[in-house]
């Protein structure tokens, strides 16, 4: 861990992470006053950032690799409800602002880069700035959105649709992301996904 502004490679860092979806509206003023608070994570292809049912939240913005949010009930069976990778975030603000628990984990998929806050840091940074609370409130719900979305996706479309869904929306991600993740992703088996890979390839 090592905070931001003392990092030996804080430039390109720090140009890679304007570059965020939430991040790249910033005024000057508001990123001075936010880096300082920022801390570096390097994590292992399967690092827990987020514990479901944790208390212990932070917001995160992806400079490298990508993060999974996954759902875990009793019996251990998982679901992942979403990739997000460089210039995308992650955070488990809604369940802070409700008080809850989190009721997701936030792991990563691949080696992944962080910069990363406590959430009520990261809250508080907001309250000082009503116009980037406004639009990062925006793409919480687009989240939420996008979230609800999938999960009516398996209900609703077949696996070659659930597949053509993802290549529309994230086809820089899918070479990336282990065939056994976007599968369980899909809800389908890696084998079906390969089949279904191979006859899109297959077609002029």
């Amino acid at each position: 861990m090592a905070k931001l502004a003392r990092h030996p490679q804080r430039a390109h860092l720090v140009e890679q992470l304007r570059l965020n979806l939430v991040l790249r509206h910033f005024s000057e003023a508001a990123w001075r006053e936010l880096e300082p608070q920022l801390e570096l994570m390097e994590y292992a292809k399967g690092d827990v950032l987020l514990h479901q049912g944790s208390e212990h939240m932070e917001q995160y913005f992806i400079v490298d690799g990508i993060l999974k949010r996954v759902v875990t009930n009793p019996e251990g069976k998982e679901m992942i409800l979403r990739f997000a990778a460089e210039r995308n975030m992650d955070t488990s603000y809604a369940a802070w602002r409700l008080r809850t628990p989190a009721p997701y984990s936030i792991v990563a998929v691949t080696r992944a880069c962080a910069a990363k806050l406590p959430i009520e840091a990261w809250a508080e940074f907001l309250e000082h700035h009503p116009a980037v609370k406004s639009e990062f409130e925006y793409e919480i719900m687009h989240l939420m959105s996008d979230v609800m979305a999938h999960s009516i996706t398996l209900h609703l479309l077949d696996a070659p649709g659930r597949l053509a869904r993802f290549l529309r929306k994230h086809k820089d991600l899918v070479e990336r992301i282990p065939k056994k993740e976007l599968a369980a992703f899909l809800n389908i088996t890696p084998e079906t996904l390969s089949r279904l890979r191979a006859r899109k390839r297959a077609i002029p």
